[in-house]
Order: structure tokens, then sequence, then C-alpha cells
């Protein structure tokens, strides 16, 4: 797939093509299982992470925390080694991201959220057996509710933090696993199995 609707991001790709021609250097696809109940959001593709792998959280460091834990709670089935190809199956869960091109220095613009933001909002609603979406960052959870056409401020982002949506879903807030997040102590594994915990009330 090619999309040059953000010029930035599509400039950045082609010129990782050049720098690194085995990546996948693409809009990265959501990965999971297409009648998924519980829909996990994140922010964007990292250089050599899901751009290198054309899966999301695949090689990024955040992965080391979200794969392993997505098996511990069912929703996974398998190991997760950080390579596309190592057998791991998502069981009832689904995996996208808020802007699918990987960004310069990790950092996407507004503009570049809005953009992206109908293939997030077309990934919604083709689950019709969605019923928990889990937004990993403030950048997620605002782009989420923008694809339920929801005013932000109704709706304020903290970690654990439950909102109700549209359609009978819920939303459900953590930080993101990043390796700055989880380095600092902003996020511990233990408060990410809290959130988990949390899902689990809902089926």
């Amino acid at each position: 797939m090619e999309c040059t609707r953000c010029p930035r991001l599509a400039a950045f790709i082609a010129e990782n093509k050049v720098k690194f021609p085995a990546f996948f250097n693409a809009p990265v696809p959501p990965f999971g299982d297409p009648q998924a109940r519980l829909l996990i959001v994140g922010l964007a593709p990292g250089l050599k992470g899901a751009n290198q792998t054309g899966r999301p959280f695949t090689k990024d460091y955040a992965g080391d925390l979200l794969y392993p834990t997505l098996i511990k709670y069912g929703w996974a089935n398998g190991e997760y080694k950080a390579d596309p190809h190592d057998g791991l199956q998502l069981a009832g869960a689904l995996i996208t991201n808020a802007v699918r091109c990987v960004p310069p220095q990790n950092k996407v613009t507004p503009q570049e959220i809005r953009t992206c933001n109908s293939y997030l909002q077309a990934t919604i609603q083709k689950l019709t057996e969605l019923k928990v979406i889990l937004s990993l960052g403030a950048v997620s959870h605002s782009a989420v509710l923008t694809a339920f056409g929801l005013k932000k401020s109704a709706y304020p982002f903290g970690h654990g933090a439950v909102h109700d949506l549209p359609r009978g879903i819920v939303l459900i807030d953590s930080y993101h696993c990043s390796r700055y997040n989880t380095n600092t102590g902003v996020l511990t594994t233990e408060m990410f199995e809290n959130v988990f915990d949390k899902i689990k009330t809902f089926f």
C-alpha cells in the first residue's frame, strides 16, 4: 500500500526506502483478529520497529511489554519473538495505530493525525463484535474520540480511566508502553496489567 496524503511522512518513507531497502517502509496495517472484541490503538510505527517489520509493535521496545501481556491475558497465542514470522496470533484482539506511517523523530503532527483518522474510523466500523478499545497514550485516546466524532473535553485522558462510547463500546486508557515510560517508572508492568484486569471485567 502506498499513501501520499501526508507529504512529510511520504517523503520520510521514500528516504528510508533508500537507506533501509529491506524494511517494510509503508503504512503499517492492523494486525490481529478481524472479529476482534478488543482493539488496541497505539501512536505510530517506530522506524526500526513496525516500519521495519510491517507488524505493529514488532521489534519496538513497547512490544516487549505489550505482546507478553496479551499472551498472559489470553488475547494472543504463541510466543513473541519480535519477528513478524514468529507465528504469534491474536485471539479476539486487533492492534493498530493512530497514524500508520513512521514519522521523523517519532513525532506526528496534529494534521497527520487528522489525515490518518479516516483509516482508524474505518477499522472501528468494521469491528462488529468490538466491546473495548484500549488507547495507549493521550494521542491515541484523542484519535479514538475523533473517530467517534466526540468532544475531547468530555473524555479526559487518564491512566486506567474508563469512558463509555457509542455502540456500547468502552474506551480504556493506559500510558503508552514506550521505553521512556517504562524506564522512568511512568508505567510499570503492574500498572499495565491492572489495565488488563479492568478490561477483563467487560467480558
